[in-house]
């Protein structure tokens, strides 16, 4: 009996996932070597089971019958990317802002600090940037006052406006007030006044 080809057992793996998952060469090598794997997901994106969105990283796609693929959001390829290298991030600029809910701006570049390896993914015309950082600075507990205190520091502390800053202390109120005095010791001497402010 003929032995699967190794593009038969990867399209079968993939097969058994959900709709609209991130997949990367490195979900396979249990079955084959990465160059191998590498060509294998190249050809099962010319027959158009698979859509390339970086090198190495493809997505099994989900089919709007109006909208077409259905795309990932560039948080959640970010994410995923920090899953598979086993790192930590947190979005930092216009990215933190935006997540926050204080920033309708979709940026075309995000960029995120991690422990993990630096490195620029081309996703179509947007970029996510990873940025080397050391560990105290991804140590926030709270995902909220994290968020706070990178998108403050891009923002920097002459450019609050007090508008923005009155959105932040609200957001922040929704976030473990533990959390945030936890956080505040990592931030700033002016962030950390402005995280405890909404402690007290």
């Amino acid at each position: 009996m003929k032995r699967p080809t190794l593009e038969i057992k990867v399209e079968s793996e993939i097969k058994k996932a959900e709709k609209g998952k991130i997949l990367f060469a490195e979900d396979f090598t249990e079955l084959g070597n990465i160059e191998s794997v590498n060509r294998v997901l190249s050809r099962l994106k010319e027959k158009g089971i698979l859509v390339r969105l970086a090198f190495g990283i493809y997505l099994y796609p989900k089919i709007d019958k109006e909208l077409g693929v259905l795309y990932p959001s560039v948080e959640d390829i970010a994410q995923a990317i920090a899953r598979r290298d086993k790192a930590r991030i947190i979005p930092t600029g216009i990215t933190a802002l935006n997540k926050l809910g204080l920033s309708t701006q979709l940026p075309l570049k995000a960029v995120y600090i991690t422990d993990g390896a630096a490195r620029v993914v081309k996703i179509g015309k947007r970029t996510i940037t990873f940025k080397k950082t050391s560990p105290k600075n991804l140590l926030a507990k709270g995902e909220i006052s994290g968020l706070a205190i990178q998108a403050l520091k891009s923002i920097g502390k002459n450019n609050v406006e007090e508008e923005l800053l009155a959105k932040v202390k609200s957001m922040l109120k929704k976030e473990n007030k533990e959390n945030i005095m936890h956080d505040a010791k990592l931030a700033p001497a002016w962030i950390n006044k402005i995280l405890m402010s909404t402690v007290r």
